[in-house]
Protein backbone atom coordinates (compact mmCIF):
# COMPACT_ATOMS: atom_id res chain seq x y z
CA UNK A 1 0.00 0.00 0.00
CA UNK A 2 2.85 2.40 0.66
CA UNK A 3 4.19 2.16 -3.03
CA UNK A 4 0.74 3.08 -4.64
CA UNK A 5 0.93 6.18 -2.32
CA UNK A 6 4.26 6.83 -3.19
CA UNK A 7 2.88 6.35 -6.56
CA UNK A 8 0.09 8.30 -6.07
CA UNK A 9 1.86 11.60 -4.38
CA UNK A 10 4.82 11.35 -7.17
CA UNK A 11 1.96 12.30 -9.79
CA UNK A 12 1.06 15.56 -7.96
CA UNK A 13 4.05 16.73 -7.08
CA UNK A 14 7.94 15.00 -8.01
CA UNK A 15 9.35 17.73 -5.85
CA UNK A 16 7.97 16.18 -2.05
CA UNK A 17 9.44 13.90 -0.73
CA UNK A 18 8.14 10.82 1.19
CA UNK A 19 10.09 9.86 4.11
CA UNK A 20 7.45 7.89 6.09
CA UNK A 21 4.48 5.69 5.61
CA UNK A 22 2.25 4.55 8.65
CA UNK A 23 -0.92 4.02 10.19
CA UNK A 24 -2.51 7.20 11.41
CA UNK A 25 -3.06 5.53 15.03
CA UNK A 26 0.63 4.40 15.31
CA UNK A 27 1.45 8.72 14.50
CA UNK A 28 -0.62 9.60 17.02
CA UNK A 29 0.98 6.51 19.61
CA UNK A 30 3.92 7.82 18.95
CA UNK A 31 3.48 11.84 19.50
CA UNK A 32 1.54 10.71 23.11
CA UNK A 33 3.75 8.57 24.04
CA UNK A 34 6.13 10.31 26.15
CA UNK A 35 3.14 12.16 28.30
CA UNK A 36 1.39 8.64 28.60
CA UNK A 37 5.22 7.57 29.89
CA UNK A 38 5.28 10.60 32.64
CA UNK A 39 1.53 9.92 33.61
CA UNK A 40 2.56 6.38 33.97
CA UNK A 41 5.51 7.24 35.91
CA UNK A 42 4.02 10.03 38.47
CA UNK A 43 0.82 7.22 38.49
CA UNK A 44 3.10 4.47 40.00
CA UNK A 45 5.20 6.93 42.33
CA UNK A 46 1.48 8.11 43.55
CA UNK A 47 0.87 4.65 44.38
CA UNK A 48 4.27 3.94 46.01
CA UNK A 49 3.76 7.54 47.95
CA UNK A 50 0.05 6.54 49.06
CA UNK A 51 1.12 2.67 50.17
CA UNK A 52 4.00 4.65 52.44
CA UNK A 53 1.74 7.11 53.55
CA UNK A 54 -0.81 4.13 54.90
CA UNK A 55 2.32 2.04 56.09
CA UNK A 56 3.27 5.05 58.54
CA UNK A 57 -0.41 5.76 59.48
CA UNK A 58 -0.73 1.76 60.13
CA UNK A 59 2.88 2.06 62.20
CA UNK A 60 1.90 5.31 64.05
CA UNK A 61 -1.26 4.08 64.98
CA UNK A 62 -0.65 0.92 65.74
CA UNK A 63 2.11 1.33 68.30
CA UNK A 64 0.49 4.51 70.09
CA UNK A 65 -2.41 2.02 70.81
CA UNK A 66 0.16 -0.72 71.72
CA UNK A 67 1.44 1.49 74.06
CA UNK A 68 -2.11 1.79 76.04
CA UNK A 69 -2.32 -1.68 76.24
CA UNK A 70 -1.86 -1.27 80.39
CA UNK A 71 -4.79 1.34 80.26
CA UNK A 72 -6.92 -0.82 78.79
CA UNK A 73 -6.16 -3.90 80.75
CA UNK A 74 -6.56 -1.84 84.29
CA UNK A 75 -10.09 0.08 82.03
CA UNK A 76 -11.66 -3.87 81.51
CA UNK A 77 -10.60 -4.87 85.18
CA UNK A 78 -12.69 -1.33 86.72
CA UNK A 79 -15.27 -2.56 84.54
CA UNK A 80 -15.03 -0.91 81.32
CA UNK A 81 -16.96 -3.40 78.45
CA UNK A 82 -14.98 -4.22 75.56
CA UNK A 83 -17.14 -2.62 72.88
CA UNK A 84 -16.88 0.14 74.71
CA UNK A 85 -13.01 0.62 75.03
CA UNK A 86 -12.88 -0.50 71.08
CA UNK A 87 -15.64 2.65 70.24
CA UNK A 88 -12.88 4.59 72.40
CA UNK A 89 -10.12 4.14 70.45
CA UNK A 90 -11.80 3.74 67.15
CA UNK A 91 -13.25 7.48 68.11
CA UNK A 92 -9.72 8.56 68.79
CA UNK A 93 -8.28 6.58 65.82
CA UNK A 94 -10.77 8.60 63.24
CA UNK A 95 -10.68 11.91 65.28
CA UNK A 96 -6.98 11.82 64.24
CA UNK A 97 -7.44 10.79 61.03
CA UNK A 98 -10.17 13.12 60.13
CA UNK A 99 -7.73 16.19 61.78
CA UNK A 100 -4.90 14.99 59.35
CA UNK A 101 -7.91 14.66 56.26
CA UNK A 102 -8.84 18.26 56.89
CA UNK A 103 -5.69 19.38 56.83
CA UNK A 104 -3.85 17.05 54.14
CA UNK A 105 -7.13 17.41 50.97
CA UNK A 106 -6.18 21.66 50.83
CA UNK A 107 -2.83 21.28 50.72
CA UNK A 108 -2.80 18.72 47.78
CA UNK A 109 -5.79 20.44 46.36
CA UNK A 110 -3.32 23.88 46.43
CA UNK A 111 -0.14 21.71 45.08
CA UNK A 112 -2.03 19.74 42.63
CA UNK A 113 -1.50 22.86 40.19
CA UNK A 114 2.35 21.63 39.91
CA UNK A 115 2.00 18.87 38.68
CA UNK A 116 -1.12 19.63 36.23
CA UNK A 117 1.30 19.61 32.99
CA UNK A 118 2.51 16.29 33.57
CA UNK A 119 -1.02 14.62 33.57
CA UNK A 120 -2.24 13.13 30.23
CA UNK A 121 -6.16 12.39 30.44
CA UNK A 122 -7.31 13.91 34.02
CA UNK A 123 -7.61 16.91 35.95
CA UNK A 124 -5.00 17.57 38.71
CA UNK A 125 -7.99 18.09 41.00
CA UNK A 126 -9.64 14.86 40.30
CA UNK A 127 -12.46 14.57 42.75
CA UNK A 128 -12.58 10.90 42.67
CA UNK A 129 -9.10 10.16 43.47
CA UNK A 130 -8.92 12.66 45.98
CA UNK A 131 -12.10 11.00 47.96
CA UNK A 132 -10.67 7.21 46.91
CA UNK A 133 -7.27 8.33 48.58
CA UNK A 134 -9.12 9.84 51.49
CA UNK A 135 -10.75 6.82 52.05
CA UNK A 136 -8.39 4.64 51.63
CA UNK A 137 -6.31 6.54 54.53
CA UNK A 138 -9.24 6.77 56.25
CA UNK A 139 -9.58 2.87 56.44
CA UNK A 140 -6.18 2.15 56.69
CA UNK A 141 -6.19 4.18 59.95
CA UNK A 142 -9.86 2.33 61.37
CA UNK A 143 -7.82 -0.79 60.44
CA UNK A 144 -5.03 0.22 62.34
CA UNK A 145 -6.71 1.19 65.49
CA UNK A 146 -8.79 -1.53 65.22
CA UNK A 147 -5.97 -4.32 65.38
CA UNK A 148 -4.18 -3.41 68.43
CA UNK A 149 -6.96 -2.49 70.22
CA UNK A 150 -8.66 -5.88 69.88
CA UNK A 151 -5.35 -7.01 70.72
CA UNK A 152 -5.19 -5.13 74.00
CA UNK A 153 -8.66 -6.21 74.83
CA UNK A 154 -7.04 -9.64 74.90
CA UNK A 155 -4.56 -9.22 77.54
CA UNK A 156 -5.73 -10.63 81.06
CA UNK A 157 -6.88 -7.48 83.35
CA UNK A 158 -4.62 -8.95 86.60
CA UNK A 159 -1.08 -8.43 84.49
CA UNK A 160 -2.09 -5.05 83.71
CA UNK A 161 -2.70 -4.36 87.49
CA UNK A 162 0.57 -5.78 88.88
CA UNK A 163 2.29 -4.50 85.81
CA UNK A 164 1.35 -1.05 87.15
Amino acid sequence: MAAAIRQEVQKIDKDLPITEVGKMPDFIDASVSQQRFRTFLLGLFAAMALVLAATGIFGVIAYSVACRTNEIGIRVALGASRSAILRMILRETLLLTLAGLLVGVPCALAASHLIGHLLFGVSANDPLTLATVAFILAAVATLAGYIPARRAMQVDPMLALRHE
